[in-house]
């Protein structure tokens, strides 16, 4: 049988999900580090948190482990991982009771191998655009997350966060523009490359899933 490695290249999202239901829990890995970084991407921006949003992915994992046998297949399940990993953020918050596109100001990335000072520069302005993120207002700040930085379509966008598709745009729309006061002297940041979530952090959130369901 494929190893999770090789699945995550070739079997679909929906493939996987029939392959875990029909008792191959191990394949479960491969759905999760294929969106690890999306649904870090998203806990993060409702809680600002590096920590509480890794305990958010593994609950939100763990929810949707058990709750495959009952996943219809009527939206993707990137949208329907995103939505349990949105809800679960939100019910921390209120727990907590912590309620209360880089467009054209950017320069794009350069194509050369970047110099060690260019690196250097490069990290201290992801810096400058998580900030700025973060200071978004709530709300404002999931949807430029998810479809800036992520990439999500305004459909996918709207289903994830339960909200229409013209708050939607309005909130990418008056999300940018308070950046842009920000970062408008700013250039060669990536979105992309903001809130990586990769190696020992993607890891540690498998294992601890694993652990959790195995």
């Amino acid at each position: 049988m494929p190893s999770p490695a090789i699945a995550s290249e070739t079997a679909t999202d929906e493939e996987i999900v029939a392959r875990v239901r029909a008792g191959d829990v191990a394949l479960y890995e491969a759905l999760m580090r294929r969106y690890n970084r999306r649904l870090f991407r998203v806990a993060r921006s409702i809680l600002r948190d590096d920590g509480e949003a890794e305990d958010v992915m593994q609950d939100a994992y763990v929810r949707a482990y058990r709750h495959l046998d009952s996943f219809a297949g009527e939206a993707k399940v990137s949208t329907w991982l995103t939505k349990i990993a949105v809800y679960e953020a939100l019910h921390r918050l209120r727990r907590q009771s912590k309620i209360g596109e880089l467009d054209s100001i950017m320069a794009t990335a350069t194509t050369s191998a970047p110099t060690p000072e260019h690196q250097a520069y490069g990290n201290e302005l992801r810096v400058v655009l998580e900030s700025a993120v973060d200071r978004l207002p709530d709300g404002y700040r999931s949807v430029f997350v998810l479809r800036i930085v992520e990439g999500l379509d305004v459909a996918e966008t709207a289903a994830a966060l339960e909200i229409g598709v013209e708050a939607v745009k309005t909130r990418l729309h008056r999300a940018r523009a308070l950046l842009r006061r920000d970062l408008h002297n700013r250039a060669g940041i990536e979105a992309c490359h903001a809130f990586a979530f990769q190696g020992e952090r993607c890891d540690r959130v498998v294992r601890k899933v694993l652990e959790r369901i195995v």
